[in-house]
């Protein structure tokens, strides 16, 4: 396992909890980041057990100071970040013809500006150690 720290965003369930339970295998540390710390807790649980370092952030990054903060967070912790995965954003279970906008609005805040805002904070380190 090399020294290298990935943020994993959505991981309190579904495909981001899978992909940071995955990467425990390649990753020394893990930045696990969800709304839900309870959730989280359960994710750091399984990723530890795979061998990896956990770091639980609960974080709305549709929050625009949120992805600072995160990343600020991370380097702290682990002084370093090789990859970003960005896959926060849960859809609302409902017709798209029931949606109205503020739902809509909702989901783009995190899917597409929370995602930009975390790549754009993370950028730096992320050149910076070849991620």
């Amino acid at each position: 396992m090399s020294n290298s720290v990935a943020i994993v965003t959505g991981a309190s369930q579904g495909i981001g909890q899978a992909i940071a339970i995955r990467l425990a295998r390649d990753f020394s540390g893990l930045v696990l980041v969800a709304r839900s710390r309870s959730k989280l807790e359960e994710t750091a649980e399984a990723v530890r057990v795979a061998g990896a370092k956990t770091l639980v952030i609960d974080a709305d990054l549709a929050q625009a100071e949120a992805a600072k903060a995160l990343v600020d967070q991370a380097l702290a912790a682990f002084g370093r970040i090789d990859a970003l995965l960005n896959i926060a954003g849960a859809v609302p279970q409902i017709d798209l013809f029931d949606m109205c906008d503020e739902q809509w609005d909702a989901g783009l805040a995190l899917k597409l500006h929370g995602a930009r805002r975390l790549t754009v904070a993370a950028w730096p380190a992320l050149k910076a150690a070849k991620g």
